[in-house]
This record gives C-alpha cells, sequence and structure tokens, in this order.
C-alpha cells in the first residue's frame, strides 16, 4: 500500500507556500503614523513656518535653476500631477497590466492609487500648509504632503511588488527620487512634504498589497504572453499549493 501511495504522489509536488505580510503592515502602519506626527509638527509650528534647512535647501535650489534642470523638472510635473496622473498614466499602467495577462495586479494597482489619492487629500486639507512663495507651476490647494511625490512612490512600490524584480525597484527608486527633487526645485513643496508624500505611497501600496499578495503571487508564477497568444496550459498543482495555505 505504501508504495502505491508513494508511486500516485509525484516526489515533486510544491509544498504549501505562505506569504508573511503582518510585519511589512505593521511597518506601513508605522510610516502613516510618522506622516501623521510629522503633519502634527508643521501644524502646531509657526503659522506652519517651514523648517530652517527647507529654507537654505529652497534658496540653494532657486540660485541653481536654469533650462536644463527646469525643462526636464517640468516634464515631471506633467506626468506626476493633473490630467496625467489621474487618467493617462493609470491608463497605461491598468492597460499593460490587463494585456499581459496580470487582472489581479491592475485591480491592486487600481485600488493603491485610490486609497493612495484618497489619504493625500485628506491630510492636505487638515493641515493646509502654505506653499513656498517662489515656485514655477500652478499647483493645487496645500502644501503638505506631496501629491507628486506619493503617486511617484506608489507606482514605483506597486509594480516592485507585481514584477519582482531587482531593476523595477532600482528604476523606481530613482524616477521616486528625481520626482521628490523635482518638486523642490521648482518650488511646489518644501523636502518634509516630498518626504510625507513618499511615506504614504509606499505605506498605501504596501497595506493594499496584504489582501492581494497570494492572488498576485499565483497570477505572477503564469505566463504572461500578450492576450492576442495562445498561453499553453499548465498543471495547476503549483496554484493548488498556495491554496492549501490561503
Amino acid at each position: 500500500m505504501e508504495k502505491k501511495l508513494t508511486e500516485a504522489i509525484p516526489s515533486g509536488a510544491p509544498a504549501p507556500v505562505r506569504i508573511a505580510r503582518l510585519w511589512w503592515v505593521v511597518s506601513a502602519a508605522s510610516a502613516l503614523i510618522l506622516v501623521a506626527l510629522l503633519g502634527a509638527i508643521i501644524f502646531y509650528r509657526e503659522s506652519n513656518k517651514p523648517f530652517g534647512f527647507e529654507v537654505e535647501w529652497m534658496s540653494e535650489l532657486v540660485e541653481a535653476r536654469a533650462p536644463i534642470f527646469t525643462i526636464p523638472a517640468l516634464v515631471f510635473n506633467w506626468i506626476g500631477g493633473g490630467i496625467s496622473s489621474i487618467v493617462i498614466v493609470p491608463l497605461v499602467i491598468i492597460g499593460g497590466l490587463l494585456v499581459w495577462r496580470r487582472p489581479w495586479a491592475a485591480l491592486y494597482y487600481a485600488c493603491s492609487a485610490i486609497g493612495s489619492v484618497a489619504v493625500v487629500w485628506v491630510i492636505k486639507n487638515v493641515i493646509g500648509r502654505p506653499r513656498p512663495l517662489d515656485i514655477l507651476v500652478t499647483p493645487d490647494f496645500g502644501s503638505f504632503p506631496s501629491g507628486h511625490s506619493a503617486n511617484a512612490a506608489l507606482i514605483a512600490t506597486t509594480l516592485g511588488i507585481i514584477f519582482a524584480r531587482r531593476w523595477v525597484w532600482i528604476a523606481g527608486s530613482i524616477y521616486t527620487l528625481l520626482m521628490m527633487l523635482s518638486r523642490t526645485y521648482l518650488g511646489a513643496h518644501w523636502i518634509s512634504d516630498t518626504i510625507g508624500g513618499m511615506l504614504i505611497g509606499v505605506a498605501v501600496a504596501v497595506i493594499v498589497w496584504a489582501p492581494f499578495a497570494f492572488r498576485l503571487y499565483r497570477e505572477g508564477r503564469r505566463p504572461h504572453a500578450p492576450i492576442w497568444m495562445e498561453v499553453p496550459r499548465t498543471h495547476p498543482s503549483s496554484t493548488e499549493a498556495v491554496d492549501e495555505a490561503e
């Protein structure tokens, strides 16, 4: 009997997969608490007065302004705000994920983007921090936190989680840092605004990832040929192992 059972069950069957989420969610929640504390400090300072190092940094950037820096900064401003950040960029990301057979990833990104926008909007209206005076663009109300920085960090984190590739994380980190730098260069935000925005983007992406974790894992192990190409059927054992862990 034992011999028959051994032959019936493949020796290479995958073990159940367990994805640790608690530590990541706790860390993300801590980041949001840190943003709330930073916002409280800013709110209770003298008329939302910027920190000394922020004023010095802004002065240095204003003196260094030149077309070679201003033009790229304005491109980042367009990508990260207005119709581009609300419609164009999300549609490109969601459409690309759907075309390459990642519907759960598309839903995860969409939910994260909505959550990030909501958190930024609430904090902006609660804190009501004035923007710097030497500003080169026409932004919306409230300086803290930076919506552009939150959006950039959210894209970097969600795509890093979805594709799980080092180069995606590196590219996303560079994009986020450049976006943060461009916001202070243009005079649209103080440094603390961009840090707060970055923390919100990362934190929301991680918190929303938790309920999607197993589905994203299963989806990531499947073939991702474009939808107009046929994909051969795979053995279901690889997905069943994850279902057992749920």
